[in-house]
């Protein structure tokens, strides 16, 4: 046999593993339809305002699950050959973001026919996002440049969705920013990841978030979409990336912009589209 042929086979991850984490997943968000507790509300008086939690069945189960997800990730990933001793828990981001990501929608469907079809293709993306992250780890694997690029859209897909969720749920600035910063500085981390080939831009990655953050100031005081909303952040993360990976590769000036520029024009092309 090849040693191509080795390399595919050696990182293909286990299907029992893979089958049970996916299945346990999913029965958490079914069974979440079927439980009903009272909201708890929080609520601490500071100096010139009130501070409130609006605290749901929806949002433990979501964390839950998003802890689940990640101690999964870590049983299906730690035997991988390639990692030799090394953490698994970068590769625990994209699938914990994928059922957060999951949930929010899932949440926002009225429980009928359409919802369990969204369970369906909630269970095929996990699946492919845990698989491309099995792939990932290896960067010599001849199938690593498609299953990265996979993950980056998955990835910024999911970003996507987590935005107009948060702004459907109607959160508060105070905890509305911070919640922006961690998901796009875990959506940037993995994303840079994936696409300098295995190398970590932390600092960047916040860089970016913080940029991002603040647009959120501006934007959430002005009469859009969740769709808009969600759109005018996600140019701007997508494109700050692009920028970035380009500067750390010294990519030509010409080409260093094309892809930034693309992603902003059709962000905010697409934002006033749907506002």
């Amino acid at each position: 046999m090849s040693a191509a042929g080795e390399t595919i086979i050696r990182n293909t991850p286990d299907r029992d593993r893979l089958s049970v984490l996916a299945a346990v997943i999913l029965l958490a968000f079914s069974l979440s339809h079927f439980m009903e507790a009272p909201v708890w509300e929080p609520g601490l008086q500071l100096p010139g305002f009130f501070l409130s939690v609006r605290i749901s069945t929806q949002t433990i189960v979501l964390a839950l699950v998003a802890a689940l997800t990640a101690a999964g990730a870590d049983w299906l990933f730690h035997d991988h050959p390639a990692l030799q001793g090394r953490s698994t828990a970068p590769y625990w981001i994209l699938p914990s973001l994928t059922t957060f990501g999951i949930g929010v929608v899932l949440m926002e469907l009225p429980y009928s026919p359409v919802w369990w079809a969204g369970l369906f293709l909630a269970g095929i993306i996990l699946v492919l996002v845990l698989v491309g992250e099995y792939i990932s780890i290896d960067t010599q694997d001849t199938r690593q440049p498609l299953a990265a690029a996979i993950l980056t859209a998955v990835a910024f897909a999911l970003y996507l969705v987590l935005l107009v969720g948060l702004y459907l749920a109607e959160l508060r600035l105070f905890f509305l920013m911070p919640v922006v910063f961690v998901a796009t500085w875990l959506v940037s981390v993995r994303t840079l990841h994936l696409r300098l080939h295995g190398e970590w831009a932390i600092y960047e990655a916040a860089v970016i978030a913080f940029i991002v953050t603040q647009f959120v100031a501006g934007l959430i005081y002005w009469p859009l979409s969740p769709i808009s909303f969600g759109l005018l952040l996600f140019g701007p993360a997508y494109a700050l990336n692009s920028l970035f990976i380009g500067l750390i590769e010294e990519r030509p000036l010409r080409q260093l912009l094309v892809e930034p520029s693309l992603a902003l024009l059709f962000a905010v092309g697409a934002a006033i589209w749907t506002r």
